[in-house]
């Protein structure tokens, strides 16, 4: 009779999500009480130890592209409508970060948002708040825009690189609006199931 697929040196019951009967969560529990450390690349179950890419589309702008003009603070400063393509089936939610690549603070961030329902669409022009109800209450975070998208605006004559990322998680992530992108991303990094990224510049 065929074995149970097993994680190496755990009890035979803790097998691969789906092969032992407890939930993606459970399993993530079991290991923290046991002061497992989690380590990213290993692929076990959703979460961190299976970072997927994410593939989707922004709206109007490619990888590599220029930002237009109405997604800049020196345009309309809206929030640009994403596609997902292979949205997992196990996500619960989503999350966005917009940041500057070329700021003298490292990935400096523009915009956080994070618990939005889990679609193939994340809609445009987001208005701003702590709260989003059009969004099932996502919340929005601290940057560069107080609880709001606030799009590329580099110094005159100064082209910069931003990336969007797009996150799927398989939880809602509950921390304060007050919230930074460091803070969104410390917590929930093992609930992250795919995450992908697109570039563009502006100046």
């Amino acid at each position: 009779m065929a074995q149970k697929a097993g994680i190496p040196g755990f009890p035979a019951d803790w097998g691969i999500l789906g092969s032992g009967g407890g939930s993606c969560r459970e399993y993530k529990n079991k290991l923290l009480g046991m002061g497992v450390a989690l380590k990213s690349g290993l692929k076990i179950f959703g979460g961190i130890m299976n970072n997927d890419v994410l593939e989707f589309q922004c709206i109007g702008m490619d990888n590599g592209s220029r930002f237009p003009i109405e997604y800049t603070g020196r345009g309309q400063d809206i929030s640009p409508e994403f596609l997902i393509k292979n949205l997992s089936p196990n996500a619960k939610t989503l999350a966005v970060t917009l940041e500057d690549l070329s700021h003298p603070v490292k990935d400096f961030t523009h915009w956080i948002i994070w618990n939005i329902p889990a679609a193939d669409k994340i809609e445009g022009n987001i208005p701003a708040g702590k709260v989003v109800p059009m969004l099932g209450n996502a919340r929005q975070g601290i940057g560069y825009g107080l609880h709001r998208y606030a799009g590329p605006k580099p110094p005159k004559e100064k082209k910069h690189i931003y990336r969007f990322t797009v996150y799927s998680l398989d939880c809602e992530i509950n921390i304060s609006a007050n919230s930074t992108k460091r803070n969104f991303l410390k917590k929930a990094e093992m609930y992250i199931i795919q995450r992908g990224s697109i570039s563009g510049e502006f100046e």
